[in-house]
């Protein structure tokens, strides 16, 4: 794509990082102030490790998003206690999935009722993130998840993509959200410059349950990252610049996957923004 175009997706990417015990000093060296960091929620550890990273996070004075996974919650208490936490640690953009946690830790299944009981608090955060799934959810039929994102859409402001390798299904799938009227901003999904071998070290350490979903659910990752000539995601930005750069698209950002290698993604972003000039 143009040099003005990924300098402007480069500058204002979304960083997702693990709540790991070493997350807080990686990000503390190596991530500027300007970045967004996005932090996930574990179905085996539970929101406490998200919680406690992100008011960390906030401190250090970083915009920090948790996730707080709809299966996580246990009941509307539990998400008060949430919003009231958050609120005092001065967040205020949450990213609402429906998450992985089976069975659910409590009453929510999906992530709806969740979004519905943050507009019936008022609508605490400016800014409430869902999920979009360009390449088919391993569960869940692609008409029911473009379906849930229209359903969705009053009480959220922005859609995240999950990861997606393949610049012509990406494009096909925002054209399908588009012209079913969900015109949402969308944050694309993109991995990180993975090394392989630290990416498979990483999913042993998140846990074995953990661990043996991802790996089940996302073969064709590691078979991508492993591929001859390595994956680079600069090669796949500019195979999808015709995508990311179309007003029509509604592409706000990136969403860069780190899968805690935050010292290689920001390398490389610097990097590239040294070539580009910018």
């Amino acid at each position: 794509m143009s040099a003005a175009g990924l300098r402007a997706l480069l500058s204002g990417v979304r960083y997702e990082v693990l709540p790991a015990k070493a997350t807080e000093d990686k990000v503390l060296a190596h991530v500027p102030r300007d970045v967004v960091v996005t932090v996930t929620a574990s179905p085996v550890k539970g929101l406490e490790p998200t919680l406690h990273l992100t008011t960390r996070l906030a401190a250090h004075g970083y915009r920090v998003v948790p996730h707080v996974p709809a299966r996580l919650l246990r009941d509307d208490a539990h998400l008060k206690d949430v919003v009231d936490r958050l609120r005092a640690a001065g967040v205020d953009d949450v990213f609402v999935p429906a998450g992985d946690a089976d069975p659910p830790a409590g009453e929510y299944e999906g992530a709806l009722p969740v979004l519905r009981g943050l507009s019936e608090l008022g609508g605490p955060f400016a800014h409430v993130g869902v999920t979009g799934y360009p390449e088919s959810h391993p569960l869940i039929h692609d008409d029911v998840t473009v379906q849930a994102m229209w359903d969705k859409r009053e009480h959220a402001t922005y859609v995240v993509s999950n990861l997606c390798f393949d610049p012509r299904v990406l494009g096909e799938w925002i054209g399908r959200i588009r012209g079913r009227g969900i015109g949402l901003p969308v944050y694309v999904g993109v991995a990180g410059p993975v090394h392989r071998a630290k990416l498979l070290a990483m999913a042993t350490k998140i846990g074995v349950g953990e661990s043996t979903r991802f790996l089940t659910r996302h073969p064709s990752w590691f078979l991508r990252f492993a591929a001859p000539g390595g994956y680079t995601p600069e090669r796949l930005l500019a195979r999808a610049e015709g995508v990311l750069a179309a007003p029509s698209s509604g592409v706000a950002g990136l969403h860069l996957f780190t899968f805690n290698q935050v010292a290689e993604t920001e390398a490389w972003r610097l990097a590239v923004l040294e070539r580009l000039g910018g």
